[in-house]
């Protein structure tokens, strides 16, 4: 028998991590990944943790968390080391033997005119990195590639956040094969944009968000090194499309929303990918919704359903069940509506599952609650209204800071049109409070709006305290 050929980690066969999906237990991937967030607050710590990652360690692909994950790991598991959760020692990943991260990533970074960093130079002292650079620049399966490290960056403040992606020194067009750093390089940049969305809203992010989306689509004109690696360039264009059209959707853009959409759906259709289709409808009905049309937001919660009947996810039958029921309230048909309620609620307490899209994980009981508010202030149902989204404000986790404005905007609205203007205004200085971290247009004009139910009412000592400072922000 001839000697075999040493496996270098190279040609390692990736292993799931079924220690590591042990100690999750019976919470979702999104759950999980909120826990994970908060523990590392316990400790001071700042980790980009979704259910993309949970799943990349569950998977295998991720063999050995950073430094910063470690800590986290150990204060949530006292006691249990990290081959206890089923990593590979660090030296093993690391080590000579590792596999380099690539040394030319075609998307990189594009700097803001303002910020004094180069493309390649190191963050400055007072724009602190969302990571540890130092920790993983030698493996490509480290808790974030090499080109997702080098693709963001957040401004001084909360609120000055954007993703700034460009295309490196080699045109996208001139490129003659797509592998997998490209590849992982636009599905990063879809997680990094809705990480920075759920904490700082579309506003500051919309416009430089573009430019990854013109990469990605021009990588699709190359020629992908295998079958596979192009059916995830399609996957990411189209999820990098949706997001991008989230933002113009987020910032008031409903023509440039209506377009990115479009484009994802297309995506969608040529690539035979049901599930970018049911997302892409999804967001669709969604913003059918928002731009008076609710006989359409009816119609593409309905097809996004259809498309999304094969896939084995009860939460996103869930969610497009709740979109239709959407359109039904913008119809004024309350019958259908809760008719189409019903349905939700009896999909999302199946639970989770492993079919459910990592694009989900925003999808928790608090957006549950969010979204009913929503269909019964449209059906002029207000303390029903206000009821729900006070349920939603109390289940949210304050990771999702946009979310967390976005919620008590709802209540603060509702409550104003029940007929309880200190309470809505007592609500509405919350979420003053939030927006020296967000910026979305979309809670600008719902507190305009509540501003406006509340003028007649400014006698009350909370009313003109919030009236006042709620101008003083719109200046």
């Amino acid at each position: 028998m001839s000697e075999r050929t040493p496996r270098t980690p190279s040609r390692l066969t990736r292993e799931p991590n079924a220690a590591f999906r042990q100690v999750r237990g019976a919470r979702s991937p999104g759950e999980f990944a909120a826990a994970v967030r908060r523990a590392a607050r316990e400790i001071g710590e700042q980790v980009a943790c979704d259910a993309r990652y949970i799943g990349r360690v569950e998977n295998g692909e991720i063999r050995c968390p950073n430094y910063a994950y470690e800590r986290v790991f150990r204060h949530m598991f006292p006691g249990l080391t990290l081959a206890d959760l089923g990593f590979s020692a660090r030296e093993s990943v690391r080590g000579r033997g590792a596999r380099p991260a690539p040394a030319a990533p075609l998307i990189r970074l594009a700097p803001r005119p303002d910020h004094p960093d180069g493309p390649n130079d190191p963050p400055s002292h007072d724009h602190p990195p969302l990571y540890d650079h130092h920790d993983h620049r030698h493996h490509q399966n480290d808790e974030e590639s090499d080109v997702l490290r080098r693709a963001f960056m957040t401004g001084s403040t909360a609120a000055m956040a954007a993703v700034s992606l460009g295309l490196g020194p080699v045109p996208a067009h001139s490129v003659q094969r797509v592998g997998e750093a490209e590849v992982n390089a636009v599905e990063d940049a879809v997680r990094r944009i809705r990480l920075l969305d759920d904490r700082h809203g579309a506003d500051t992010l919309y416009q430089r968000a573009a430019q990854p989306l013109r990469t990605a689509y021009a990588l699709l004109d190359a020629s992908a090194a295998r079958r596979s690696t192009h059916e995830r360039l399609h996957a990411g264009a189209g999820e990098l499309a949706i997001s991008v059209g989230w933002l113009a959707h987020d910032s008031g853009r409903f023509g440039e929303a209506r377009s990115h959409y479009a484009e994802a759906l297309a995506t969608a259709r040529l690539a035979g990918d049901p599930a970018l289709e049911a997302h892409a409808f999804c967001n669709m009905s969604f913003l059918a919704r928002d731009m008076g049309r609710p006989r359409e937001a009816m119609r593409a919660a309905q097809a996004g359903e259809r498309a999304a009947q094969g896939l084995g996810s009860a939460r996103l039958l869930s969610l497009l069940a709740l979109r239709e029921a959407g359109g039904w309230a913008g119809l004024g048909d309350r019958s259908a509506c809760e008719e189409a309620l019903g349905r939700a609620h009896s999909r999302f307490a199946r639970g989770a599952s492993g079919a459910d899209p990592e694009w989900m994980s925003f999808f928790v009981e608090a957006e549950l609650e969010m979204l009913q508010a929503q269909c019964f202030s449209a059906l002029g149902d207000w303390s029903r209204a206000a009821r729900h989204a006070r349920r939603a404000g109390a289940l949210q986790d304050p990771y999702f800071t946009r979310n967390l404005a976005l919620y008590r905007a709802e209540l603060a609205d509702d409550l104003a049109r029940a007929g309880a203007p200190a309470e809505s205004a007592a609500v509405g200085q919350q979420v003053l409070d939030l927006l020296n971290q967000v910026r979305s247009t979309r809670i600008h004009a719902m507190l305009a709006d509540t501003s406006r139910l509340l003028t007649p009412h400014r006698a009350a000592p909370e009313v003109a305290a919030f009236l006042e400072r709620r101008a003083a922000v719109a200046v």
